[in-house]
């Protein structure tokens, strides 16, 4: 395609690399330097070279990439690509909340924006949230932003959580319904889902797993069906590194339009404009960021 090879000049030109969320589409994902999630694309942006990051994915995904590399410029193609569930909660609703419950430590998902990561005591990951909620001295934790992932994390402590009402609308919409199609199309098969989803579905589950957490576990195992309960996004890579296993989107539905936002036409016009660039001021960046040292800390 003429625009790849447009895409690559103008990266070897400004010294550019792309990462993709494993949400976009196939030919955006095609087009990154790096694929992942949005925390792990974050952290290998540290270690390049690059002046520039072009961020395929989402505001708060950038605002990450912007915190953990400040002498970077981090472009975001499409200006208004958002988190439903990230937008669920500010800072000043945060703050407001954190005086309700003064003993308790604040346990921050990633997908947040910087400054509600600013205000929170350390962040977590989908994968490492059970863990990081049990390293910290508080028998209480006010967990935010996805009631979801705070309700899968509570059955797994003894701590008590008391949860934000934010979700993700993607995840939460998956239901008992979407679980016997599914299975009625690949019996047998077994269900991967993320805890994102609601509590009923990760009750039939047979592995609640992050987005990494999936691919790592499909390349490491040998079923040959499986279904997926997570973004649809994620079959790209998972047909991609997997051509000879069969995959089954939970719910055919399952789509982030914000995600789907960012186009290969969209990546060149940030690359040539240089837009728009995501800033983090300095004094919400060094609270973020320590609340995302602290979480990196944990095993």
């Amino acid at each position: 395609m003429k625009i790849l090879k447009r895409i690559e000049k103008l990266k070897a030109e400004k010294n550019a690399v792309i990462l993709a969320h494993s949400y976009t589409t196939g030919d955006v994902q095609d087009a990154a330097d790096f694929i992942g999630d949005s925390l792990g694309l974050s952290r290998a942006a540290i270690d390049l070279d690059s002046e520039i990051i072009v961020f395929a994915g989402v505001h708060f995904m950038a605002e990450s990439a912007a915190l953990l590399s400040p002498e970077k410029k981090v472009l975001l193609p499409v200006a208004d690509a958002g988190c439903p569930m990230a937008d669920m909660i500010t800072a000043e609703a945060l703050k407001k909340e954190k005086k309700k419950y003064l003993d308790a430590a604040v346990v921050c998902y990633v997908n947040s924006s910087a400054a509600v990561k600013a205000e929170s005591d350390i962040c977590c990951t989908s994968a490492n949230a059970t863990n990081v909620v049990n390293s910290l001295e508080n028998d209480t934790i006010l967990f935010v932003p996805d009631k979801n992932l705070a309700a899968y994390v509570a059955s797994h402590t003894k701590k008590k959580i008391i949860p934000w009402e934010g979700y993700c609308p993607i995840h939460n919409n998956f239901n008992a319904e979407h679980i016997n199609t599914a299975k009625k199309i690949a019996p047998g098969a077994k269900l991967l889902a993320h805890p994102e989803c609601n509590e009923e579905v990760l009750k039939s589950a047979d592995k609640i797993l992050s987005t990494t957490g999936i691919i790592n576990y499909v390349k490491a195992t040998d079923d040959n069906t499986y279904i997926i309960g997570t973004e649809n996004g994620i079959m790209h890579k998972l047909k991609s590194e997997n051509p000879n296993k069969v995959f089954i989107p939970l719910s055919n539905e399952a789509i982030c339009h914000d995600m789907k936002k960012i186009t290969l036409e969209s990546i060149e016009r940030a690359l040539i404009e240089e837009k728009h660039h995501i800033t983090v001021p300095e004094d919400i960046r060094k609270k973020a960021k320590l609340s995302l040292d602290k979480m990196l800390e944990i095993k």
